[in-house]
């Protein structure tokens, strides 16, 4: 392989080649290899770059997988995540960063650079790059209780104007958020 043939990438995003976006490929298998051999996790962030589309769409996918088992495998990737959360414009790959983003250490800075971002993707075309937006607005605003009111609010717009997906949502956290005020 060519050093610089980033579409190739290394041998062990192979395993995330072929087949189409309606499927996860052999995602699980990657998660489970991640979770045995952590020192793989940059391997795989490597995928966020990718010139194929499958590849970035899987690699975030498996990397959203391993941060709910085990968030602290991406510490050391906070920075290529933020920026990949920001600059891609694969919507697959934006709903598993907006999964990702409220599993990471964050600055106070990234923390409002990630609210701004996330209030971003409300806007976007896909509705599940919306409602994952507003559930991750949600788990930071648990976390950071400053962020409380005006997570609120954001959410209960979407409640009034969203899709029905994420007016559903919204009730749902809605009625978490109000339930951390008392």
């Amino acid at each position: 392989m060519p050093p610089n043939d980033r579409s190739k990438g290394p041998p062990f995003l192979d395993q995330l080649r072929g087949g189409d976006r309606r499927s996860i490929g052999r995602v699980p298998h990657v998660v489970r290899k991640i979770l045995k051999n952590p020192e793989l996790t940059g391997e795989l962030v490597v995928g966020l770059v990718s010139d194929d589309p499958i590849i970035r769409m899987r690699a975030a996918d498996a990397l959203e997988k391993v941060s709910k088992e085990r968030p602290a495998l991406l510490g050391s990737f906070r920075d290529v995540l933020l920026s990949e959360a920001t600059g891609s414009d694969q919507q697959e790959v934006r709903w598993h960063m907006a999964q990702m983003l409220p599993r990471l250490e964050l600055s106070r800075k990234e923390l409002h650079e990630v609210v701004s971002l996330l209030h971003g993707y409300l806007s976007d075309r896909s509705a599940i790059v919306k409602v994952c937006a507003m559930q991750a607005l949600a788990e930071l605003a648990l976390r950071d209780r400053r962020l409380l009111p005006s997570v609120k609010a954001t959410i209960e717009g979407a409640c009034r104007k969203g899709t029905p997906a994420m007016r559903a949502r919204g009730r749902k956290l809605s009625a978490i958020l109000d339930e951390e005020e008392f």
